[in-house]
């Protein structure tokens, strides 16, 4: 019974990992993924965006669009090989609402800003 147990448990992590690997392969040329976040403390506040090529192409002309009109609340990356990621910060007349990101290969992606769970008794909460 012991060896059942430690060959399934076995058999169980390696069939886990393999879904994990299967999952992270990209299966569209062009893809990108967006992770805007807005930290609001208690004297001061932070934002960033984290821009990811999860695609299998490189991605070309990226524009990141923070609201807010003007020029300073446009951002351009000339490109974005598959698997990198960058990290921005955006402007400080941005409206912290909501990113929009476009590519020259026609991807278009739109998300509000996210804010982190705050736990009782940590910094910022």
């Amino acid at each position: 019974m012991l060896m059942y147990c430690v060959f399934g448990g076995a058999s169980g992590a390696v069939a886990l990992i393999l879904v994990f690997f299967l999952l992270s392969i990209p299966t569209k040329d062009f893809a990108i993924d967006i992770d805007p976040l807005k930290d609001n403390q208690n004297l001061f506040s932070t934002s960033r965006v984290t821009v990811a090529n999860i695609g299998r192409m490189t991605l070309t002309n990226v524009v990141v669009d923070y609201g807010g009109g003007g020029k300073n609340a446009i951002e351009k990356i000339s490109s974005l090989s598959p698997g990198e990621k960058i990290l921005l910060s955006p402007p400080a007349n941005s409206t912290l609402k909501s990113v929009t990101v476009t590519t020259d290969q026609g991807v278009k992606v739109t998300k509000d800003y996210r804010t982190p769970f705050k736990i009782p008794g940590m910094m910022g909460s």
